[in-house]
């Protein structure tokens, strides 16, 4: 008895291993009302996003900008011109989008 409930307890760490160690991407933007943006970012789980791939695209999905999250988990760029997103990208299943328009100071 004591071998199945060893077996089961083992079984059931496995099966739920994966949501112990699941984190959700976080990205926030803000204007700095100096013709900036400034993205923060990070994880669910306090981990930093420091080395995060950003992209910022206009409206059609054309690349205006490719950079990194600095050390400090912060992204700076020139704000665009006309539509544009912001993509927080940290591998498949964590990107975050964050759409121009709701960006603001």
């Amino acid at each position: 008895m004591k071998r199945l409930m060893l077996m089961m307890t083992l079984a059931a760490m496995l099966a739920f291993a994966g949501q112990a160690f699941a984190h959700t991407p976080l990205c926030d933007c803000f204007d700095n009302g100096d013709g900036t943006v400034t993205c923060e970012g990070g994880f669910s789980d306090g981990s930093s996003a420091s080395g995060v791939k950003m992209s910022v695209k206009d409206g059609g999905g054309k690349v205006l900008l490719d950079g990194k999250m600095s050390e400090f988990s912060e992204f700076t760029f020139d704000k665009p011109e006309g539509e544009y997103n912001v993509y927080f990208d940290a591998g498949e299943g964590h990107i975050v989008e964050v759409k121009g328009a709701d960006i603001v100071e």
